[in-house]
């Protein structure tokens, strides 16, 4: 018998004296010209964190909790304030009868000896949702006969700040009809111009010898608010076949497992990826302003109405404190310290908790950083760390720079989110937020009480039988029991939550001007 087929003695290889690509093994790609690898090559096994920690997980673990939920609705209740206030209330003549109609502001004339009566109106507008009496509507004055009220002058008809030049007023409350209210003064007072508008406070009452009580008592109110979980899903397959493939390169995940198959590598970023939409979906999530409206996902034989979820973001605009253009004054530095304190006057409208944390972007640290190296050197030493265990070095190897600004503590750390151009870096819109640290008191409907909360957590669906919080499982035949006939590793997760913002005037969201 005779070979019918075999190596042309043309195609044997052939010595020769020069150096030919073709006296080397072929197997690179084009990108090296196809010259091939005769020689054993100096190949670098570890890949290149060109990028750092690509993950930017943090801002949630830190300053959340979790917790579990049974329902598509979350609905919580805060506490309004304690005291009745209200702003840019009218000033209507000094009539001793009591106008009960009418809105257009009268002048209020000056009284020289005290004991004069003023009238006022205040506008629904200014109907703070704090407290309500049983006996009126929700528009009425929650004033009361024998109540001692003090009013002053604002510096517009749209601040609540007190104008200096306007000396404070106090009176007794001697009538009180629906958004109308009237008083005595204790002493002489000067005019309310019809331009002018007033703050007005409740500070304390007086009553004559042997006379009764208030006819009518005072209930707490509280401001209700609702958010719903969305359900969010990832997934990463790979054939058979290549899960038994060896590359060259070793691979390392973030958390620190190594090894050269690629597709641990890939499953694992694939996790991270999935962890860091958690959290950016908490961080960003918005509400569907149409209701009605239909969402078609991926599969268009699906449709459902889209609701969202409203996030950290949101939830600051819309129920919290928005300061544009820090640090904007005489080019930044010392004159942003004005919008520091600007921000710290606002606090103090909110009830002034004295701990807070700043996640701010680069820009924004920075023109903090310029304000602190222009003052003393008491900044660097002038506060606690109390939301550390009072730890610098806790504080310190978290990110965190401590400093005291009035009767308040500040930690500033720079926010990864903010600065990462693979995420929110370069949409230049929200330079960073002020989150209180501690916890917030909440009306429980169901226990009946007051309890506290986290400012911020994350509500989860979850029972007895399921657990939504992060959810991953493996189906096809490979990797595991078989689930299916196919070649293949699919790894599924899941996860169904939303982000819950109590007491979110307390928040400040910094955006650019």
């Amino acid at each position: 018998m005779a070979f019918t087929s075999g190596i042309p003695a043309a195609l044997q290889p052939t010595q020769t004296k020069a150096l030919y690509s073709g006296n080397y093994i072929d197997f690179t790609d084009s990108s090296f010209n196809q010259w091939a690898q005769q020689f054993l090559p100096d190949v670098y096994e570890q890949e290149v964190e060109r990028y750092g920690n690509r993950s930017i997980g943090s801002f949630l673990r830190m300053v959340s909790a979790e917790m579990p939920s049974t329902s598509d609705q979350i609905i919580w209740t805060e506490q309004g304030r304690l005291h009745t206030r209200y702003a840019n209330v009218e000033g209507h003549g000094t009539n001793a009868t009591m106008p009960t109609s009418g809105t257009t502001p009268i002048n209020v004339a000056a009284n020289a000896s005290g004991g004069g009566v003023i009238n006022f109106y205040v506008p629904a507008a200014s109907q703070p949702s704090s407290l309500g009496l049983t006996s009126q509507a929700t528009t009425a004055v929650n004033f009361r006969k024998g109540q001692q009220v003090m009013v002053q002058v604002q510096t517009s008809t749209t601040s609540a700040v007190g104008d200096p030049a306007f000396p404070v007023i106090k009176g007794i409350v001697t009538n009180v009809s629906g958004q109308y209210f009237q008083i005595k003064a204790y002493k002489a007072h000067g005019q309310i111009a019809t331009a002018k508008r007033v703050t007005a406070l409740a500070y304390g009452s007086e009553f004559a010898k042997g006379s009764s009580n208030f006819t009518e008592k005072l209930d707490p109110s509280y401001a209700t608010f609702k958010n719903s979980p969305v359900i969010l899903k990832e997934h990463y397959s790979i054939s058979g076949s290549d899960t038994a493939q060896i590359g060259w390169i070793e691979v390392t995940s973030e958390n620190g497992a190594s090894g050269y198959l690629w597709y641990l590598k890939s499953e694992h970023e694939n996790r991270l990826r999935f962890e860091d939409y958690l959290e950016m979906s908490m961080i960003e999530g918005v509400e569907q302003a149409n209701t009605g409206a239909t969402l078609n996902f991926y599969d268009s034989s699906i449709t459902a109405t889209a609701k969202g979820s409203e996030g950290f973001f949101a939830a600051i605009e819309a129920r919290g404190n928005v300061y544009s253009g820090f640090g904007a004054q005489a080019g930044g530095g010392g004159g942003a310290l004005t919008d520091f304190d600007a921000v710290l006057k606002q606090l103090d409208k909110q009830g002034a908790i004295e701990e807070n944390m700043l996640f701010l972007n680069r820009n924004l640290s920075l023109e903090i950083d310029d304000i602190l190296a222009q003052q003393n050197g008491g900044y660097s030493g002038g506060t606690s760390f109390g939301v550390f265990n009072n730890s610098e070095d806790m504080a310190l190897n978290l990110g965190f720079t401590g400093y005291r600004r009035g009767s308040y503590d500040f930690y500033k750390t720079d926010w990864k989110y903010l600065n990462d151009f693979s995420t929110r870096g370069g949409f230049d819109e929200i330079e960073g937020a002020l989150v209180p640290a501690g916890t917030s008191t909440v009306y429980d409907q169901v226990l009946g009480q007051n309890i506290k909360r986290p400012f911020l957590h994350i509500r989860y669906r979850a029972s007895e039988t399921e657990n939504r919080k992060m959810k991953s499982w493996v189906t096809g035949s490979v990797g595991g029991p078989s689930s299916s006939p196919i070649d293949e590793m699919r790894m599924h997760y899941l996860s169904e939550r939303c982000l819950i913002v109590q007491g979110a005037n307390n928040f400040v969201l910094f955006k650019n001007a």
